[in-house]
């Protein structure tokens, strides 16, 4: 019997990370848990109201722990609509008031950051605010990672 192939039905969940400009936090975000969950699931970002670019410090901060952001770009949340997000995870609270739910959505977390985009004073001054928030970033999101992970395995070992 010929059958015709069904969609290609992504096996990994997608997990999207929020903020209003898509510009420092939700990329700093994205990456890092991209990097700490080893491929277990799919990481994007977005925001509610796009700055239109990644802020240069972000970039430098994340370069500064060996991640590359070259190719990054500020995205709307609206791009992933139509798409089984199955975590969103919000990093400020105006995305977390505005949020939608997504189609598959399966849980919802918000962990606020300050916002290093703020952070007064000159280029350095501001960079001690980018590395702060970056590390601050970092043990959250590479423990969820790992809590993931061990979920996972758990859930697996079930089987």
């Amino acid at each position: 019997m010929n059958q015709e192939p069904s969609p290609e039905v992504p096996r990994t969940p997608l997990i999207l990370v929020l903020c209003t400009g898509n510009s420092c936090r939700s990329h700093m975000a994205e990456v890092i848990l991209r990097a700490a969950s080893g491929g277990v699931f799919r990481v994007a970002s977005a925001g509610s109201r796009p700055a239109g670019f990644v802020h240069p410090l972000s970039i430098r901060a994340l370069a500064e722990i060996g991640i590359d952001l070259a190719g990054h770009t500020s995205k709307h949340m609206d791009l992933f609509l139509d798409q089984p997000v199955e975590t969103v995870i919000t990093v400020c609270g105006n995305a977390d008031q505005v949020c939608p739910v997504y189609p598959g959505q399966v849980n919802r977390h918000h962990w606020p950051f300050d916002d290093p985009a703020h952070a007064p004073g000159n280029e350095e001054e501001q960079m001690v605010e980018f590395r702060r928030v970056r590390d601050e970033i970092r043990r959250v999101f590479e423990a969820y990672a790992q809590g993931r992970i061990d979920q996972a395995r758990s859930d697996g070992a079930r089987c």
